[in-house]
């Protein structure tokens, strides 16, 4: 009875003691272009809970794409010393192609690199971090693209490897997400939700944030010269 109550306490103060800690990672919002065709030119921007993501795609073939991708955040608290900084850039490469006339599948793979601080202080404990952050990614996708509406869903797993002065951690994530686009061929609203899940056994490896969620709008400029 005493076990059980026990993880019962556990489980109720879990989200507390999470949420009130600084994260050392925290995950960008994924970059589903779906593109269809060389020359194609996309460009985004988005904010949520990573922030400020401002993302590129472009394709180099019918088949090739490239993609860069970035986050800022600089958020502060107005009555505490609180607050939350990071940096974060990445470039990728993949391949896409159409199934049928609407549908799309595309694979992308890439390098990221940045920086945190963050600090938290609830006057019980002080949660601190000041990482440098390296993170390989792949990136496969399925979804479908029509004049009016995009939507995929993504799978993007990516190795993390933070340093803080002499200290070290690196995990793996496995982060589905799925993504709408609504809108009429260039211009389209965008929305995202998912999650960041760790593939490690490990409980303590470092603080990240495990949800995704942003909405942003998209400029297709492919779109414009597509026949």
């Amino acid at each position: 009875m005493k076990k059980l109550t026990g993880n019962f306490l556990r489980f109720l103060l879990f989200p507390i003691l999470f949420f009130s800690c600084a994260p050392a990672y925290v995950p960008n919002v994924v970059n589903t272009p779906l593109m269809s065709n060389k020359g194609e030119f996309q460009a985004s921007v988005h904010t949520g809970t990573s922030g400020f993501d401002p993302q590129f795609a472009y394709a180099l073939t019918n088949n090739i794409g490239l993609m860069l991708n970035g986050s800022f955040a600089n958020r502060t608290s107005d009555t505490t010393d609180n607050f939350h900084k990071h940096q974060f850039v990445e470039f990728g490469a993949g391949y896409f192609a159409s199934i049928g006339t609407a549908g799309r599948f595309e694979v992308f793979g890439g390098y990221g690199a940045g920086n945190l601080q963050a600090e938290y202080d609830n006057n019980l404990w002080v949660s601190k971090a000041r990482v440098n952050s390296g993170r390989f990614f792949i990136q496969p996708a399925i979804g479908a693209s029509t004049s009016v509406f995009d939507g995929s869903f993504s799978s993007r797993l990516v190795f993390v490897n933070l340093s803080q002065e002499s200290e070290k951690a690196s995990c793996a994530f496995i982060e589905p997400a799925l993504t709408g686009k609504f809108g009429y061929k260039y211009v389209k609203f965008v929305v995202q939700t998912g999650l960041s899940v760790p593939l490690s056994s490990s409980n303590n490896l470092f603080n990240y944030q495990p949800f995704m969620f942003s909405v942003g709008i998209q400029l297709n400029i492919g779109k414009l010269f597509e026949e």
